[in-house]
């Protein structure tokens, strides 16, 4: 007698503004080992003291030198607001500044619909091993502009 499958589901109508995202993190070269050693932690930490609006994340490893995380907010306004404070706000921009041999990116999916995404300093992954790319310009330079492009 084959084992009864456990099948489950989930109602979503309380989250009708909810927003997946995903984010990677690359090790390029070897000084990456030692940034992605410096800022894992941190990201990890994400998990243990929740930002408001954010509802659950999730670690997930892509390789060796690849790891990434799924995160589920209560909308795109509480994900943006948590991307301007402290600490995303200084890691980014450390990181626009110098990569310290790492690659990023991130895909962000709304329920209500529209997707977005950025890749820095990655061979193609997720949307951009089969879409066109586009240069981050213009509207297309924040995630709220390409969100609703």
């Amino acid at each position: 007698m084959e084992p009864k499958i456990s099948r489950r589901s989930v109602d979503l109508t309380g989250y009708p503004d909810l927003v997946v995202i995903y984010l990677g993190m690359r090790v390029n070269a070897l000084r990456g080992i030692a940034a992605f050693l410096g800022i894992a932690p941190k990201l990890a930490a994400i998990s243990k003291h929740k930002p408001d609006g954010l509802l659950a994340h999730e670690t997930i490893v892509f390789g060796l030198r690849h790891v990434g995380f799924r995160q589920y907010w209560h909308n795109f306004e509480s994900l943006e607001r948590f991307t301007r404070s402290e600490p995303h706000r200084t890691w980014w921009r450390g990181f626009l500044k110098d990569n310290r041999g790492t690659g990023f990116w991130h895909e962000t999916y709304r329920l209500k619909g529209g997707m977005e995404a950025i890749y820095l300093h990655m061979p193609p992954v997720g949307l951009a091993s089969f879409a066109p790319a586009l240069s981050p310009e213009g509207r297309h330079m924040s995630a709220c502009g390409r969100i609703t492009a």
